[in-house]
């Protein structure tokens, strides 16, 4: 029998899940997969993503607003959860926090995002701000996902991802809550060292 992608994804994740329950601790980087997805540029960024988040975060705490600086570590406090094996489809509440750069911290205002399906399998899309991205999801570990996508302007139509470098996009998508999400984006091409997109499921 010839399964089709979307297929093949679902039973990846099935069997990667149904092995998280019978062997507490394994890892399921998918190595692999990554290397052949991600660009140089992008690999050298997620190896230095602890680094480039550790920074970003001190300029932040260290000369950002002092409310904005409640928000960011309430965010940060909040430990990742499994994710392996989670319906993460559905429509979002988000907003972006910028750290580091040019402006220490930036908290910006609540936009949607929707997470999909498609024949690569879960797709997040910011659907509505002046800034859009799009991209999916490769499994890291039984905490996080490897998102992969582009950022765009809104009325135009997205790149596809590794035609572009200043779009492309890398980072790691976490489980902070029953219905809420995070996704960390180190080295942005352009403002700030390091992007965070809180997610809150609707």
């Amino acid at each position: 029998m010839t399964l089709l992608p979307k297929a093949l994804n679902t039973r990846r994740r099935l069997l990667a899940g149904l092995a998280l329950l019978l062997f507490p601790g394994i890892a399921f980087a998918d190595g692999t997969m990554a290397a052949r997805t991600l660009t140089k540029t992008d690999k050298e960024r997620i190896a230095r993503y602890e680094a480039a988040q550790k920074s970003a975060i001190a300029e932040a705490r260290k000369g950002g607003d002092s409310a904005e600086v409640a928000t960011l570590d309430a965010l940060l406090a909040l430990k990742p959860q499994p994710i392996l094996g989670v319906d993460i489809r559905g429509d979002y509440r988000c907003r972006t926090i910028k750290l580091g750069g040019s402006l220490p911290l930036t908290v910006y205002g609540w936009f949607n995002c929707r997470i999909d399906e498609d024949d690569l399998g879960y797709r997040l899309t910011k659907t509505s701000g002046s800034q859009r991205l799009t991209g999916h999801f490769i499994d890291d570990s039984a905490n996080r996902l490897l998102y992969y996508g582009v950022s765009y302007i809104a009325g135009d139509k997205p790149g596809r991802y590794g035609a572009k470098a200043d779009d492309d996009q890398v980072g790691y998508f976490l489980k902070t809550g029953p219905s809420s999400y995070r996704l960390d984006l180190p080295l942005p091409k352009f403002e700030s060292k390091f992007d965070i997109i809180e997610l809150k499921k609707k």
